[in-house]
């Protein structure tokens, strides 16, 4: 099994992913806010590329059953029922609902990889489980950092070398690109903490400035739960590991 890592979504096209297993990984905050709405019961979460889409397909979809949720620039879009903060995220609010979701980078990476053969999402919330999975499917691996606005994000990179660690302990005859052993010194260096790391990120100092400090703390917590969402053509749907 080979892994490696892009940092970035800028530097490859839809057709790269094709027949890949691929993993998204954008912790603040898509990954953790779509783990937890599918985690909480939510039917389906639909990712999208643009807020123009989103509005044109939840409009075409089951009326009640189906929310918009997502942000732009950190903040609740206009006319959205549902902001990017995993807190909002539960009750009965979204069980058995379709959600519509766009975010500044998230839901555009993992549209970019849908041509992938096996595509699941993750974030620190759901690590070991996906490791799990990913070392019961045997495949090489694709991991696709989703950044922050084209550009590095380290909480990014330091999860997806934590993956990497998790999926060499389970998993014999792992081996690393460069960018994969990258990432692994990157955890090293920064994961011990994940919490701490994440408050001296660039994009957790702007949510802990934009008043979501608390999504920082949710995103931190390390394998608290089995849900893997993974992608079936045209929505991201829960599979328990």
């Amino acid at each position: 099994m080979k892994i490696n890592i892009t940092f970035s979504p800028v530097n490859k096209d839809e057709l790269y992913f094709s027949g890949k297993t691929t993993v998204v990984i954008d912790v603040l905050r898509a990954s953790t806010t779509i783990i937890t709405a599918l985690s909480n019961g939510a039917k389906e979460v639909i990712p999208v590329a643009t807020v123009e889409f989103a509005v044109k397909v939840s409009g075409g979809m089951f009326g009640g059953h189906t929310l918009l949720g997502g942000e732009r620039n950190a903040q609740k879009i206009d006319g959205f029922a549902l902001g990017n903060s995993p807190a909002e995220y539960e009750g009965i609010l979204i069980e058995d609902k379709s959600i519509v979701y766009y975010t500044t980078n998230g839901s555009k990476a993992i549209v970019k990889a849908k041509f992938s053969n096996n595509l699941l999402v993750c974030s620190f919330n759901n690590l070991n489980a996906v490791a799990k999975q990913l070392a019961n499917l045997g495949k090489d691996v694709e991991i696709l950092c989703a950044g922050n606005n084209n550009l590095f994000s380290m909480e990014d990179s330091v999860c997806a070398g934590r993956l990497v660690k998790e999926l060499g302990s389970i998993k014999d005859n792992v081996e690393l690109s460069d960018s994969a052993k990258c990432a692994v010194a990157l955890n090293q260096s920064f994961g011990k903490n994940i919490l701490t790391m994440l408050k001296e990120t660039e994009h957790g100092k702007l949510l802990a400035a934009r008043g979501f400090e608390d999504d920082l703390k949710i995103c931190s917590k390390l394998s608290v739960t089995s849900t893997v969402p993974f992608f079936n053509g045209s929505a991201l749907q829960s599979l328990k590991v």
